[in-house]
């Protein structure tokens, strides 16, 4: 028996701005070499603009969907490479704007490369303005982008009309300076026009979450249930099911889903769409879109290859343009690293960990979730403390999980395995001997993530420890242990300073993680979603 949870969109405060970033110098030097236009006289100027506004239909399209195929958001090993990535981030009225901490960049005047077709130029110069304006810390104007990219006025004027057409952005109320001129308009992000869906399954519920380009939830459904050792063909069409009405909610308030974004709480293929494995759900091998059966269409064109993007008819109907599955674990990362960007105004590097009935964790370098090659990094769950130890759900023996998981917290602790944190913590407070078990349950707890956390610090240098799920209520408890084990077995212990927080994301991050990551599909492309009649004559 389910109980289900919708939440009240209206009554919602915002998600607040998506803070994935950290693109290498590197990879954003290419990005203003490709992208800023030359203004170094007015005739190169004029040739610019009219060689941009003379770019063909034909040619525009191959720049929006490569072979005309939709594209989506990037593989999650890559979250938040690109510098749009970062750049979700809300500079709406009603949100809090910007991300504190950015590294500035000035405005630079470099040449044109040789040889570089204006559209490419054209779509090049697209990206850059959707980046600033997502990841400035105050909404900016048209001449503020001019002066931050090196565009001209004209430029940016048409890039922005191109970006409000395809409602990436709105003006605000114009802004009166005392110098003389127009007055500016600054640009935010749109509410409520385009709009990311995220959808979780795991032990003991189920969710979805849309959000805006603001971070704004606009609509969100939680259903309770237990799915341990449950049937993938029973259980996914029930999540399509959810995700389905959670966007017709969405699209009731005049919001369209990009994508759609599945988390799963174990390893996805490194396409994916494939569930490899999920031991405490007790799934293995799973074709998740096929598994969701009727409740997702599957259209091809003739030649077998998903359809054109077409702005009437999403190729997956409410579902958006591409439907994909992550590491549930690698989504909650990302929707806490904006949260605490947020919060410090400063990009932040940690360890995630949070705990269902297993444990799921992420490394986070500059605000950029670390997933590695092929998205499986981060595993802390599986770092075996004590070989030869109680035997895992994947199988080994020893592992953090078999110490520290909300399953084994529970048994240890002598409590029903449908018991909450907060009732273990209730626990802990009586003077009898159930209070006792439980203490040492969380004691024991704690020294198993001291040592699996130490051996992650002394390997990639992050002394910021998040914990999250079942870990978040009780940080207090374990917080003394964690810190003690860390001490004595990090390497650099003397010369640093060791920080175990909880993070405040709430029921179900990883669904607001997973939308964010639908919406990159924007931000790293707007051309994709610019009306053709938008294009150039």
């Amino acid at each position: 028996m389910t109980e289900s949870r919708p939440g009240d969109a209206d009554a919602q405060q915002s998600a607040g701005p998506a803070s994935e970033s950290g693109r290498g110098a590197g990879a954003r030097a290419a990005d203003q070499d490709a992208a800023r236009t030359t203004d170094q006289d007015a005739g190169q100027d004029a040739g610019q603009d009219a060689g941009q506004d003379a770019a063909p239909d034909a040619a525009r399209g191959e720049a929006r969907a490569a072979g005309g195929r939709v594209v989506g958001p990037d593989p999650i090993a890559r979250l938040g490479r690109r510098g749009a990535g970062r750049g979700l981030n809300g500079g709406g009225d009603d949100v809090q704007p910007g991300l504190g901490g950015r590294r500035e960049r000035p405005a630079q005047r470099r040449p044109q490369r040789p040889g570089a077709r204006q559209e490419t130029l054209r779509e090049s110069n697209l990206l850059l303005i959707t980046e600033e304006i997502f990841s400035a810390a105050e909404p900016l104007s048209r001449a503020d982008l001019s002066t931050r990219t090196g565009m001209t006025r004209s430029t940016v004027s048409r890039l922005v009309d191109d970006l409000l057409a395809a409602g990436i952005v709105r003006e605000g109320s114009p802004i009166v300076g005392g110098s003389r001129g127009r007055p500016a308009v600054p640009l935010h992000p749109a509410r409520s026009t385009l709009a990311g869906l995220g959808v979780e399954v795991n032990v003991d519920f189920m969710a979805a979450r849309v959000l805006d380009l603001t971070g704004a939830i606009l609509a969100e459904e939680v259903v309770e249930g237990d799915f341990r050792d449950s049937e993938p063909t029973s259980v996914l069409p029930q999540l399509g099911a959810l995700a389905s009405r959670v966007a017709r909610r969405a699209g009731d308030r005049g919001a369209r889903v990009v994508g759609t974004v599945l988390a799963m709480p174990g390893l996805v293929s490194a396409g994916a769409d494939h569930l490899l494995l999920a031991p405490n759900l007790g799934w293995r091998d799973v074709d998740v879109p096929e598994a969701l059966g009727e409740v997702l269409p599957r259209p091809v064109d003739d030649a077998g290859l998903p359809p054109v993007l077409n702005r009437e008819e999403p190729v997956y109907g409410e579902f958006g343009d591409f439907v994909v599955t992550a590491n549930e674990a690698k989504l909650a990362a990302l929707a806490v690293a904006q949260d605490l960007t947020r919060q410090d105004e400063v990009e932040q590097s940690f360890l995630y960990v949070s705990a269902q009935m297993g444990i799921g964790a992420a490394v986070v370098i500059d605000g950029v979730v670390d997933a590695g090659p092929r998205g499986w990094a981060g595993e802390v769950g599986h770092i075996a403390v004590q070989p030869g130890g109680p035997l895992c759900g994947c199988g080994a023996t020893g592992c953090l999980e078999a110490f520290a998981g909300k399953r084994a917290l529970l048994k240890e602790a002598g409590l029903d395995l449908r018991s909450t944190a907060e009732e273990l913590v209730a626990i802990t407070e009586w003077d009898d001997e159930s209070g006792a078990r439980a203490r040492a349950a969380i004691d024991r707890a704690g020294w198993a993530l001291g040592v699996a956390l130490a051996g992650a610090v002394n390997m990639l240098d992050v002394d910021d420890i998040v914990l999250g799920g079942d870990f978040g209520p009780l940080a207090d408890l374990l917080r003394p242990r964690i810190e003690e084990e860390l001490r004595q077995r990090v390497l650099a212990a003397p010369w640093s300073s060791f920080r175990v927080r909880e993070t405040g994301t709430g029921l179900a991050p990883a669904t607001t993680g997973g939308a964010l990551r639908a919406l990159r599909a924007v931000v790293d492309a707007p051309m994709q979603w610019v009306p053709a009649e938008q294009s150039p004559a």
